[in-house]
Order: C-alpha cells, then structure tokens, then sequence
C-alpha cells in the first residue's frame, strides 16, 4: 500500500486519506454505539418493570431516575409532568394533550438512538465505489507511467496493476464493518423502539384514566 502510494499522483492519495477518513469515523460510531446500546438496553430491562413497580407516580420517576444512564424513559415520563398554559397545545382533553407530548418526547428519544445510523450506511454503500475508482485510477496511472517510459511488458505491467487493486480491498474493508454494524444495531434500535413505544401507550392510557378520576 505504501509503495502504490509513494507512486501514484494527488488524486490516488486524496481517495485512500477519503476511505481512511470514512473509516476512522465509521469505527467511531460503532464503538460509541456499542457502549450507548450496552447502557440503553440495561436502561430499559430495569427501569420499565420499576416504574410499574412504585406505588405512585412520584416514587415511579425517583426509582427509573436512580436506574436509568441515558434518561430514554425519564425523558417520557418529564414530558407528562409539563402542563402547557395559555397556547393551542392547552386546548382539548388530557388525553389529546398526553398523546401530543408523548409523541414529540418519543421522537426525541428516538432520534438519539438512530444517531449515527445515516454515516453507517453512507460509508456501507459509498466506500466500496470509491475504493474501485481508486484501483481504476491507479491502474491507469500507472499504465501511463509505463506508457510514457516506452517499456511495456507483463511483469512491468502486472506490479502496478496488483498495487492499484489494493484500494478495492481497502475500500471493501471500510465497507463491511459498517454494514455489519449499521444491521446489528438496526435490530437493536427496533428492540428498544419497541418498549418505549409501548410503555408511552401505557403510561397515556394510566394518566388519561388518572385525569378522568
């Protein structure tokens, strides 16, 4: 890889520093991915079965605060306590309003845990093309070079051209991770989706009869 580099022009080291950038960035997001979930799914296990838990509301968010480390249903459960005053939102029943908040905290909760998710797949679909226009440059490149010195042959040929293939390779080395990656953690996201979709229709339904009452 060294010695394709050291002997091809601008415009093959711009595309190898590209793939190592999308590479970097790509391994960053599944590290910090990978601890997010870590937290999110233990989040989740506990702190769901402790808010039905309580005897009452107040005792249902101290016990899910003291669990949580990524606040995913504490920030549904803050969103019901805000009563909004004096604008449209205030219009209508207590079940219109929860259905409203609930939803806007649930987009929220939901944008964090597909953060990171678009850069897995631009990187997945991207980098393997890039790698190849990388291996089409260098090939070309390098047959001018030879061209240009009056000495073509095979084995003059057959060097650079295996050198230049080298970027296919590292385009598909960037590529797999995050595919890999952006699936695994594609499921985890439908998982947590999951829970919290259902807990904020519960919790919407408990404080919606609570109001009746």
């Amino acid at each position: 890889m060294l010695q394709f580099l050291a002997q091809s022009d601008n415009i093959a080291r711009f595309v190898a520093l590209l793939l190592l950038a999308m590479s970097l960035s790509s391994w960053v997001v599944i590290f910090w991915k990978a601890w997010f979930f870590k937290r999110a799914l233990h989040d989740t296990r506990l702190a769901i079965p402790a808010f039905w838990q309580a005897p009452d509301l107040k005792q249902a968010q101290q016990r899910v605060a003291s669990i949580e480390r990524e606040t995913l249903i504490s920030h549904l459960v803050a969103a019901t306590t805000h009563q909004p005053v004096g604008s449209l939102a205030s219009m209508g029943d207590r079940a219109q309003q929860l259905t409203r908040v609930l939803r806007e905290a649930l987009h929220l909760v939901l944008n964090k845990l597909h953060f990171g998710q678009s850069l897995l797949a631009t990187v997945g679909s991207i980098s393997p093309f890039i790698g190849l226009f990388g291996t089409v440059w260098g090939i070309y490149h390098a047959l001018t070079t030879i061209a240009g010195a009056g000495q073509i042959s095979i084995d003059k040929v057959a060097a650079p051209v295996g050198e230049a293939l080298i970027m296919t390779a590292a385009g598909l080395a960037v590529a797999i991770p995050a595919v890999v990656a952006f699936n695994v953690y594609g499921r985890l996201i439908t998982r947590i989706e999951s829970d919290l979709e259902g807990f904020a229709r519960d919790l919407r339904e408990l404080l919606s009869a609570h109001a009746v009452h």
